[in-house]
């Protein structure tokens, strides 16, 4: 994971104030990407979307819980995982894949978020089930799940620091991830920065429709002004941030 590009601290905790749609608004404005790309889809959902956006560096693993494993348990795994976290440039976002299908019990629970938070973790994420809902919520940790099963069946952690593909989307060690109740989003490292300073310029431009709809006194002539305003903007913001490139 040497090869990671960092985001400064301050940028990351720049992106942490906006929220998810956003995030993915500006990215958008690089041409990096398909449209339809590096965003998970709408099986990947927020436990507890009260919690503010969560902002992370993937630390990945492999899950199984429908049989027993040859070797080893689950938390014997997870010592390993945390040992990692330093490899990482920043806070890390555990992201499981549920080899099971389906899933055959809960990614994750109390045991399991409270020894990623003590770690320094900042969410986690799995494209199988959650549990213990009521004591997680209680952490602040953010979890993102495909679902909720109240056992924990013979969990256990199959590999560490290798692609897993979560909600659609490949996912490798050290991908900077972005999540809130809306969702879970990649963000390219490479832009990261850019993209955190480009959020209050986006908000702004979409204000110029907004403002005019909340006016009270709207026509459709006054609308297409507002619109073609705020598209102006938008076109201005993407050239700004494609020429520091």
């Amino acid at each position: 994971m040497s090869s990671i590009v960092a985001v400064p601290t301050a940028d990351l905790e720049l992106l942490r104030r906006y929220d998810t749609p956003t995030v993915c608004n500006v990215i958008e404005l690089f041409d990096l990407r398909p449209r339809t790309a590096g965003y998970m889809d709408a099986r990947i959902r927020a436990c507890f979307p009260r919690l503010p956006p969560m902002v992370g560096y993937a630390s990945t693993a492999t899950f199984r819980s429908a049989a027993p494993p040859r070797a080893g348990n689950v938390y014997a795994g997870m010592a390993e995982q945390v040992a990692s976290f330093p490899d990482l440039p920043g806070p890390a976002v555990v992201v499981f894949q549920d080899l099971d299908d389906p899933p055959a019990s809960a990614t994750f629970g109390e045991v399991m978020c409270s020894t990623y938070k003590a770690f320094g973790a900042a969410g986690l994420i799995t494209s199988g089930a959650a549990r213990d809902l009521d004591q997680v919520e209680k952490l602040g940790f953010p979890c993102f799940a495909d679902g909720v099963i109240s056992a924990h069946g013979y969990c256990h952690i199959v590999q560490i620091n290798v692609p897993v593909r979560v909600g659609g989307v490949m996912i490798h060690p050290g991908d900077l991830l972005h999540g809130d109740c809306n969702g879970v989003t990649t963000v390219p490292n490479e832009i990261a920065s850019l993209v955190a300073l480009g959020c209050a310029d986006y908000i702004a431009a979409e204000a110029v429709v907004l403002d005019y709809l909340k006016s009270g006194r709207v026509d459709a002539t006054g609308f297409a002004a507002a619109r073609a305003e705020c598209q102006n903007q938008i076109n201005a913001l993407a050239r700004r941030l494609k020429a520091q490139l």
